[in-house]
């Protein structure tokens, strides 16, 4: 079977390209001709397998560690097709084994939606695992918020060697107790944290649901962090580990995403570089330097000359720390809210976001299959609104007519941002995600 599923399921994946289909489907169909392909090819990785998963920031999380492994000297496999599901990583390998199924790869990082990631861990149990956050979002997907923390720590569980934990995050920083840290077979924990001067631009799930004045619990001792990151530039900042504090340039934009890098120089620096060796911190650093935003992710496009930026938003933490990372001054401004799968059914939690700092400029432009509901939203917040239109590709167009001589910011929803992308292709220079 293993001679016969790799020539088949690479010719599935230049026909489905061909065809513009989806990436997932050459993982499908290796799934069911081959269900061991996948756990076979990733046993022969050196280093194994590292998993990035958490309710935000696990695109642009996963491309920094890749980037900051690299600089290693490490060879690096990565999910890149941007499907986040088993099938998706099984897709991502046919594109890059040989036809006899080799892999040329030293580790291999992941991104995984984290229901996905438990069937993942099961069959492959990965050496390092890095867990993010846990918010609500896709909740009519995963149910409650404990059962996606349930989710994370079975990874934890599975993890064979080190664990990177927020220690911001209760849900995720409590995972730990459950790992038997210091008995036989437990895995190495490592946190990732915040300057208390941050604290306040990072609320978990619970302080963001908390009523107005209603007392905050007191909150257990922190660990030791490995990386903690201290300051936030507008294009710098600043990150202490071994006892020093380093500052840094970041191409990288929005506070969220500067933090997930303090998450992916945690794990980086777990893993090291070529055969054994510690890693190359002042490497780490140059490296993260040139990260550019995962697309979608504060992806900065040029339209007419000018920037337009897109800000990825799935829930209420995900769109006030857009809002606060990308000031609504001086760029007209667009909204894409739509509610298919992949967004999550449910947006009743767009009422948990303030949308004041939208109220001098207003909105030019509202779109997405729930852009109605997004319009009545910006009502309450007396935030003007110039046009409304369900359908993307007329309203991107009326955006970018009427808005011809300022930079642009879209805020949108992963599936809105897909089809904005695909319009934008149209007209400007758009990275190509295959």
């Amino acid at each position: 079977m293993l001679y016969f599923s790799v020539p088949l399921g690479k010719l599935v994946r230049r026909v489905s390209r061909l065809r513009g289909g989806g990436s997932a489907l050459p993982g499908l169909v290796v799934e069911k001709i081959d269900p061991g392909f996948m756990q076979r090819t990733l046993a022969t990785l050196p280093l194994g397998v590292a998993v990035v998963s958490g309710t935000n920031g696990k695109t642009t999380t996963t491309k920094m560690v890749v980037e900051l492994l690299e600089s290693q000297g490490l060879k690096v496999f990565t999910n890149r097709t941007g499907s986040n599901f088993t099938r998706g990583v099984a897709a991502a390998l046919l594109g890059e084994v040989d036809w006899r199924g080799r892999l040329n790869a030293d580790i291999a990082v992941l991104e995984l939606d984290e229901a996905h990631a438990v069937h993942f861990v099961n069959k492959v149990p990965p050496r390092y695992c890095l867990l993010l956050n846990v918010l609500r979002d896709q909740l009519d997907r995963f149910g409650e918020i404990d059962k996606t923390a349930e989710l994370l720590q079975h990874i934890a569980a599975k993890t064979t060697g080190t664990v990177v934990l927020n220690r911001e995050d209760p849900r995720v920083a409590r995972i730990a107790d459950t790992l038997g840290e210091g008995t036989a077979n437990a895995p190495q924990v490592r946190y990732f944290g915040l300057d208390d001067s941050l604290l306040s631009t990072f609320p978990n799930d619970d302080e963001l649901r908390a009523a107005p004045g209603s007392p905050v619990p007191a909150a257990p001792p922190k660990p030791a962090a490995d990386v903690v990151l201290r300051r936030v530039g507008a294009d710098d900042a600043d990150f202490e580990y071994d006892g020093a504090t380093v500052s840094t340039h970041m191409l990288l934009r929005g506070v969220y995403n500067i933090f997930n890098a303090a998450a992916a120089l945690t794990l980086a620096r777990a893993i090291g570089g070529r055969d054994g060796a510690a890693a190359d911190n002042g490497r780490l650093l140059t490296a993260l330097a040139r990260v550019a935003p995962a697309f979608g992710r504060g992806e900065s496009l040029v339209v007419d000359g000018l920037p337009l930026d897109l800000v990825l938003v799935k829930n209420p933490s995900g769109f006030r720390l857009g809002l606060k990372s990308f000031p609504a001054a001086g760029y007209a401004t667009m909204i894409a809210i739509n509610d298919n799968y992949a967004d999550g059914r449910d947006m009743s939690w767009l009422w948990d976001v303030e949308f004041d700092t939208l109220r001098d400029g207003g909105v030019d432009q509202l779109s997405g299959s729930r852009a109605y509901d997004m319009a009545l939203r910006l009502q309450y917040d007396d935030v003007a609104i110039g046009a409304v239109d369900t359908e993307i590709a007329p309203a991107l167009a009326a955006f970018i007519r009427g808005a011809k001589d300022k930079p642009k910011r879209i805020f949108c929803t992963y599936t809105a941002m897909l089809a904005i992308r695909r319009e934008l292709s149209k007209i400007t220079t758009v990275e190509v995600v295959s």
